[in-house]
């Protein structure tokens, strides 16, 4: 993966590096960037005990001034996610079913520097140093 150009390549990278995250947890990931009228569903996974999370990713670098994104989950922008995700299980009916949550992960970034090894967990983010700083379950309802 090469350095990011843009915020929106860093927040792709970011929900990349939670999606394999996710996975090496048991989670199925059914949807990425999927949108909507409403807006954007960053992930949608299926975790082990079958419940359908609905998961945004915040990436920030070091230094951000709205604690690692999670500031920037406004009421405002809790509503939209709520809506994009009724509309998400209107399109697959075979989830509707399945209890489903609200998940935030929040993800460091930090450019790596030189030849020092990387702590990242996949060998695809070999240039990039993502750190998950937190994972809220149930962040909101």
């Amino acid at each position: 993966m090469d350095l990011p150009n843009s915020t929106s390549d860093l927040g792709t990278s970011g929900e990349t590096f939670v999606a394999e995250w996710l996975q090496s947890q048991g989670a199925i990931v059914l949807a990425r960037q999927w949108t909507c009228r409403s807006g954007e569903l960053d992930l949608v996974v299926k975790t082990p005990d079958q419940i359908v999370a609905f998961v945004e990713v915040k990436t920030r670098s070091h230094g951000n001034w709205d604690s690692d994104g999670a500031l920037s989950i406004t009421p405002t922008k809790q509503r939209k996610i709520l809506i994009a995700a009724q509309l998400f299980l209107q399109q697959h009916p075979e989830l509707a079913n399945l209890p489903c949550r609200f998940d935030v992960a929040l993800v460091r970034y930090a450019k790596k520097r030189g030849n020092q090894p990387t702590l990242a967990t996949s060998p695809h983010l070999t240039k990039n140093l993502f750190t998950l700083q937190d994972y809220l379950c149930d962040a909101f309802c």
